[in-house]
């Protein structure tokens, strides 16, 4: 199958890790596979791999993520078998393509969808959500018929957790390099900064935490609400406690050095960053949204908090920080085990090449 992945730009974001991971599979699997982006460049362009076509339609980076000059122009040439839609954009432009090749959209996000976005839900030969309540929701909300739905999950991008040895030098040498003691509890969130990841309610919520015993929050990413959340962390009188390690093309490491990973986004179909922790061991306290308690075991790996109750928040926190040796061992086993089995990049990448061979017709004799 000749596949063809659309994305509009490379920006260090969980569903443009998904785009990467899943072109690379498909051409580690024999299937020609284009990755073809509005944008050029990009903080994650090149883990992009050498047998995969990257392509991409503007001559330079005009910043316009809506840009896409010759969209058709480019698909007619590259003659897929079959188009994936990632993100935004691509499924707001996705209905363009259909008479050009079967185009198979994705809901992989809680945010209200555009007149554009909706109309290629419609067109498209089928759609993938990557959590049970996004597709339900797609049924209940857009009227879309269940059996053009199929759920896949977003699979684990990073490595697995390295050695106890190599992951004892990880965590020294983060702590050192933020000046974090080693006594101290860290709670980490790895995600963009835009307004609807919402790194500022963490702030809050950790703000009102007993000093006791010692704790940090690290908050990992790039993005255009960075600033004010570094201004929001400082007005808080937290400057000392809360950290911003930058982006990470590779967050390994802050897991290792992590004890518990936090999340308050507002808009989610399924937290590629709560998955990932999970997976090196951390247990995992979030704000319920879409999707948000599908990623986890609640009450064993997780546990999902009522959008807004900052106390129920803080007290879930508390018993993380103060628990025993050995109940932070057994949650960490269980969250690396529920992550690798649930959410495997191999399982991902077969229910993919499943679902597009369902697709496509046969081949003649």
């Amino acid at each position: 199958m000749r596949l063809l992945v659309l994305q509009d730009h490379l920006r260090s974001g969980g569903t443009e890790r998904q785009s990467i991971l899943l072109a690379n599979a498909f051409a580690a699997a024999g299937h020609p596979a284009t990755l073809l982006t509005f944008r050029p460049g990009g903080a994650l362009a090149g883990t992009v791999a050498p047998g995969v076509k990257h392509a991409c339609l503007q001559a330079r980076d005009w910043g316009l993520d809506w840009f896409a000059p010759g969209l058709r122009r480019r698909v007619r040439a590259l003659r897929p078998d079959l188009i994936l839609l990632m993100g935004r954009m691509a499924n707001c432009l996705g209905w363009r393509l259909t008479p050009l090749a079967p185009v198979v959209a994705t809901m992989r996000t809680g945010k209200p969808l555009p007149a554009w976005f909706r109309r290629t839900l419609r067109a498209s030969r089928h759609i993938v959500a990557n959590s049970r309540e996004a597709r339900d929701h797609l049924v209940a909300a857009h009227g879309l018929a269940p059996e053009k739905i199929a759920v896949i999950p977003n699979s684990l991008v990073f490595p697995p957790e390295a050695a106890a040895a190599e992951a004892a030098a990880r965590r020294a040498e983060w702590r050192a390099r933020l000046g974090t003691p080693p006594e101290a509890r860290v709670l980490v969130c790895v995600a963009m900064f835009r307004p609807e990841k919402n790194q500022r309610e963490l702030i809050e919520i950790v703000r009102g935490l007993p000093a006791s015993p010692p704790w940090e929050l690290w908050l990992a990413g790039d993005g255009p609400a960075l600033a004010g959340c570094r201004r929001h962390a400082e007005a808080a009188g937290l400057g000392d406690r809360v950290r911003f390690p930058g982006f990470l093309a590779d967050p390994t490491p802050l897991y290792a050095a992590a004890d518990v990973a936090v999340h308050a986004s507002r808009s989610e179909a399924l937290s590629n960053f709560l998955i990932e922790a999970q997976a090196h061991g951390l247990p995992v306290v979030a704000a319920a949204a879409q999707g948000i308690a599908e990623c986890f075991l609640p009450g064993e790996t997780g546990w999902v908090i009522p959008r807004g109750d900052h106390a129920a928040f803080r007290e879930r926190l508390r018993d993380c920080l103060v628990a025993g040796p050995e109940l932070r061992a057994g949650r960490a086993r269980a969250a690396r085990a529920f992550a690798r089995e649930n959410f495997s990049p191999a399982r991902q990448v077969a229910a993919y090449l499943e679902l597009f061979t369902r697709l496509l017709p046969s081949p003649g004799p």
